[in-house]
C-alpha cells in the first residue's frame, strides 16, 4: 500500500469514530439534563441506532455495493447527516428527538461498514494492514470523550455541534479518498444479508446457544452505552466523560491479549469469563460512588476491555471457525444484526423503562436498583451458557480475525 493511501485510510478511520464518539455516550446526559426526557425517551434514542443497524446492511449490500463508489457514498452521507445534525440542535423537543436521531442514525450505521470496505478494498492483505488503521478509530474515541470531557459540554448541545462539523469534514474529504468503484460483478442477496445460509449452523446446539447468548448480553450491554454517563455523574465522579475514556484503552489492551488467552484457555473459558466481568462491572457501578467507592468506579470502566474482547471478539473468532468459508460472510452478518439491531434494540427500550421505574418522584434515580437488573441478565446469561455451551476444539485466531 502506498504511503499516501495509508494516511488517508487513517485519517478517515479517525474521523468516522470521533463523529461518532463526540455524543453517542454522552447522548443520554443532554438528553436527561437539557431536553429533561423520561428515561423511556432516552432508550427509544439509543433503540433508533439499533433500528439504522439492522436497515443500514441492506442499503450497503444491495445499493451502495452495486451502483455507487464506495467513498462518494461516504461523502454524501455525511454531508447529509451534518444537516441532520444542524436540526437536531436546533431541537428542544424530546418528543421530536427521536425522529431526528433516528435520520441521523440512518445516515451514520451504513458509514461503518463503507469505511471498513472502502480500507479493505484497497490492502493486499488486509489481516495484517486492517487493525493498524482500525486502530485509530479507538484513538480518535478517546481524544474527542477527553476533549468533551476537559471542556465540560457533556450534557450541552456542543457535542451534536462537535459532531455536524466533524462530519462536513469527513464529507469532503471522502471526495478524496481512492476510488472504490461498485462491484458489479457482485450480487448480494436478501437471504445473503440477513445471513439465512447461516441458520444451518443452528443444528450445533452449542452454536445455538452462543447465537442465544450473543443476543441477551447485548441488552446490558445497551444499559452501559445509555446509562453509564449519567450514572456516574450522579454519583459524584468528576470529569466523567475523561474517565470512561479507559474503557477504549483497556479494549486496545485486552485486544492483543486475545491471542495469548485464546491458546490457554479456549472458547468457553473466555467466554465465561467475558461474561462474569460483565455481572462485575455491573454491580460495581450498583455500589460505587465518587467518594470512598470510586475504585469501584474506575474499575467497572476499565472491565470494558474485558467485557467487550472476551465476549464480543472471541465470539466473531468462534463464528469464523464454525462456520467455514463459505457460509463465514453470512454467520458474520447474522451475528451482527441479532446483537447490534435486535439485542442492543431490546436493551436501549428496557433500559429506558428501568430507568423510569427506579425514578423518585423528586427526580432522583435509584441507580443501585437500575444497575442490578443488566447485573441479573447477565447472570441468567452465564448459568445458561455454562450449562449448556460446549467447546470440544480450540483454535488459534489469526491477527485478521480480532478486529471488531
Amino acid at each position: 500500500m502506498l504511503s499516501t493511501t495509508r494516511v488517508k485510510l487513517s485519517v478517515m478511520m479517525f474521523l468516522q469514530f470521533f463523529v461518532w464518539g463526540a455524543w453517542y455516550g454522552q447522548m443520554s446526559k443532554y438528553l436527561l439534563t437539557q431536553l429533561h426526557s423520561t428515561g423511556d425517551q432516552v432508550g427509544n434514542a439509543y433503540a433508533a441506532f439499533s433500528l439504522a443497524m439492522i436497515i443500514a446492511p441492506f442499503f450497503v449490500g444491495m445499493i451502495a455495493d452495486r451502483y455507487f463508489a464506495a467513498q462518494k457514498v461516504l461523502g454524501v452521507l455525511n454531508l447529509l447527516g451534518a444537516v441532520v445534525l444542524y436540526f437536531i440542535t436546533q431541537n428542544t423537543d424530546p418528543d421530536n428527538f427521536f425522529y431526528l436521531i433516528l435520520a441521523y442514525c440512518l445516515t451514520f450505521a451504513p458509514t461503518l461498514a463503507l469505511t471498513a470496505s472502502i480500507a479493505m478494498q484497497q490492502m493486499s492483505v488486509p489481516e495484517k494492514e486492517f487493525p493498524g488503521i482500525r486502530v485509530l478509530g479507538t484513538v480518535a474515541w478517546i481524544i474527542v470523550t477527553n476533549i468533551v470531557g476537559y471542556y465540560g459540554f457533556g450534557d450541552k448541545v456542543t457535542i451534536f455541534q462537535l459532531s455536524m462539523y466533524s462530519a462536513v469534514v469527513l464529507g469532503i474529504f471522502a471526495f478524496f479518498l481512492p476510488n472504490t468503484p461498485p462491484k458489479a460483478t457482485t450480487s448480494t442477496s436478501f437471504s445473503q444479508i440477513l445471513g439465512l445460509d447461516a441458520f444451518k449452523l443452528f443444528k450445533d446446539r452449542s452454536f445455538a446457544i452462543f447465537f442465544l447468548s450473543s443476543v441477551l448480553i447485548c441488552i446490558p450491554l445497551s444499559f452501559y452505552y445509555a446509562m453509564a454517563n449519567p450514572s456516574l455523574t450522579d454519583g459524584g465522579m468528576q470529569n466523567v466523560e475523561n474517565k470512561m475514556s479507559l474503557g477504549q484503552a483497556s479494549e486496545v489492551i485486552f485486544m492483543l491479549l486475545i491471542p495469548l488467552a485464546y491458546t490457554r484457555l479456549g472458547v468457553k473459558k473466555m467466554l465465561i469469563v467475558g461474561l462474569v466481568a460483565w455481572i462485575v462491572r455491573f454491580i460495581c457501578f450498583g455500589y460505587g460512588d465518587g467518594g470512598s467507592g470510586e475504585w469501584m468506579l474506575y474499575l467497572a470502566i476499565v472491565l470494558h476491555g474485558v467485557c467487550y474482547d472476551f465476549f464480543f471478539v472471541t465470539g466473531q473468532i468462534y463464528t469464523d471457525n464454525k462456520a467455514g468459508e463459505k457460509i463465514k460472510s453470512s454467520a458474520q452478518g447474522l451475528i451482527s444484526l441479532a446483537t447490534y439491531g435486535i439485542g442492543m434494540g431490546i436493551g436501549s427500550k428496557l433500559s429506558g423503562i428501568v430507568l423510569d421505574m427506579y425514578t423518585r418522584p423528586d427526580g432522583t434515580k435509584d441507580w443501585l436498583a437500575v444497575w442490578l437488573v443488566p447485573a441479573a441478565i447477565a447472570a441468567a446469561v452465564l448459568i445458561i451458557f455454562v450449562l449448556l455451551f460446549s467447546d470440544k476444539k480450540k483454535a488459534v485466531p489469526n491477527e485478521g480475525q480480532l478486529v471488531s
